[in-house]
């Protein structure tokens, strides 16, 4: 059992994820920060809505009891959820894209040429199979 508990461990997958999940953690600090300290603010300079989490809606049941529907919590999170993702594009995955676009062009590789290449794991597979066929 401890074994394999061991080899799950130290499958390489599993280190992956756990770096993974480190720098999801340290990440969300960056994207956050930037929400609260910059997007936030600019909103707030548009809108005067410091919580939306007050904004409900409340109907009277059949049995006369009060029921109050919480919408300006979930538009809140519709909103924050929209502004982290405007942040991660254009300050993370614009800039890399264009990063990656720029070194292809020095290196003389089109984007065609780029998505032709082989894929890490076709190339592994390709290794495999010459090794394969070598110990025959």
């Amino acid at each position: 059992m401890i074994k394999g508990f061991k080899e799950f461990i130290l499958r390489g997958n599993v280190i992956d994820l756990a770096v993974a999940v480190v720098i999801g953690a340290a990440f969300t600090l960056i994207v956050t920060a930037i929400v609260t300290g910059l997007i936030n603010p600019l909103i707030a300079l548009i809108f005067q809505a410091d919580s939306l989490s007050h904004v409900t809606w409340t109907v009277t049941g059949l049995t006369g009891n009060k029921v109050e529907f919480a919408f300006g919590a979930i538009l809140g999170a519709i909103i924050n959820f929209i502004a982290v993702a405007v942040v991660v594009y254009f300050v993370f995955v614009f800039p890399m894209n264009r990063a990656k676009e720029r070194a292809a062009a020095k290196a003389g590789i089109s984007e065609e040429e780029a998505s032709d290449l082989p894929t890490e794991q076709e190339i592994l597979l390709q290794i495999r199979d010459l090794l394969a066929t070598e110990k025959r």
